[in-house]
């Protein structure tokens, strides 16, 4: 080879800037990227809209830079992306679907407009929001044409009129459907019906401890609408906890079978005995290796990360649920 031949070393700083070019973005940056606010974000990935992945290092998702280009790449970015997340509350809602504001509010309560989100106004009354999107199918219908120009039969006056209000099954159904198609791990999954159910359900379907405190780490957070304890926050609990006894029959039902399945996934983890019976011969954790069923024979495995469910899993099941949460006046 020639004398003059130049080579180039990469150096470690370069190969981090690389390694860090191709990384992942987090939640925040890619909501930065995109143009959303972080509402707006959040909404588009529970509904599907925008595609993620756990995080390596564990601690929620995160998005590739390819799905980032792929959403710029569409057709009306960003105002197509904002549209199909834009979210109204009655007032606009009634206009969208032209009708009053009272025939808005009874449709919704009767389930068949599901919010997609709510929050608390200065007043702590809950102000169900609803996806624009949704309204504007459903007013186009023919189908529903006499729910909205005509008065409303019989049995739904009736219904109304005993106090049925569908909106808060309907969202935590909703909010079912977001969490679980993020959940991996069925941990996870069984975490995440375990959030609609307050903590004496939960203590009577799992009556192992170690397997409730195990649990608990794989529950997501409610919305958080005012500090903990605060008057707000007790109104978010209520909402956000399923309070008909059907609902929580089913939700009962179903964190059984989860609890099952993520048992025999992987174990809970147990601590190691400490006070081993007399009679057993050598203790196995003074003395390691001394006994073929020492400690570290039996210590259970480390937590292995699953981001797709398994084979043996019934994928129909948790769709079967949801069909039955989401309840319609009849």
């Amino acid at each position: 080879m020639s004398g003059n031949t130049a080579t180039h070393e990469v150096t470690p700083a370069a190969r981090t800037a690389a390694a860090r070019g191709r990384a992942p973005f987090s939640q925040s940056r890619a909501a930065r990227e995109l143009g959303l606010k972080r509402s707006e974000f959040d909404l588009a990935m529970h509904l599907g809209h925008i595609r993620t992945r756990p995080a390596e290092a564990g601690g929620g998702q995160q998005v590739d830079r390819a799905e980032v280009e792929r959403l710029r790449g569409q057709e009306g970015f960003p105002e197509a992306l904002r549209q199909r997340v834009a979210t109204v509350g009655t007032r606009e809602g009634s206009a969208i679907m032209e009708v009053t504001a009272a025939r808005f509010t009874r449709l919704a309560r009767l389930g068949l407009l599901v919010p997609v989100t709510f929050h608390l106004n200065r007043y702590r009354a809950v102000v169900w929001r609803y996806l624009a999107d949704e309204l504007r199918e459903f007013a186009s219908d023919a189908k529903n044409a006499s729910l909205l120009n005509r008065p409303l039969p019989e049995t739904l006056r009736g219904q109304l009129d005993t106090g049925l209000d569908l909106r808060p099954r309907n969202w935590r159904g909703r909010l079912l459907g977001f969490l679980l198609r993020q959940a991996g791990d069925p941990w996870e999954r069984a975490g995440v019906v375990a959030s609609l159910l307050d903590p004496v359900q939960i203590s009577e379907i799992v009556t192992d401890p170690y397997e409730r405190s195990h649990l608990s780490r794989f529950r997501p957070p409610p919305p958080a609408h005012g500090a903990p304890g605060s008057p707000a926050a007790h109104v978010t609990e209520r909402i956000t906890t399923a309070q008909d006894p059907n609902e929580i029959d089913l939700l009962r039902a179903d964190l059984a079978w989860a609890v099952r399945e993520a048992r025999t996934h992987r174990p809970a983890p147990r601590p190691a005995s400490r006070h081993p019976d007399p009679h057993s011969g050598p203790d196995p954790d003074r003395h390691p290796g001394s006994h073929p069923h020492s400690a570290r024979h039996r210590r259970t495995p480390a937590p292995r990360r699953c981001d797709r469910p398994r084979s043996s899993e019934n994928p129909l099941r948790s769709g079967r649920l949801l069909g039955r949460l989401f309840r319609r006046a009849s």
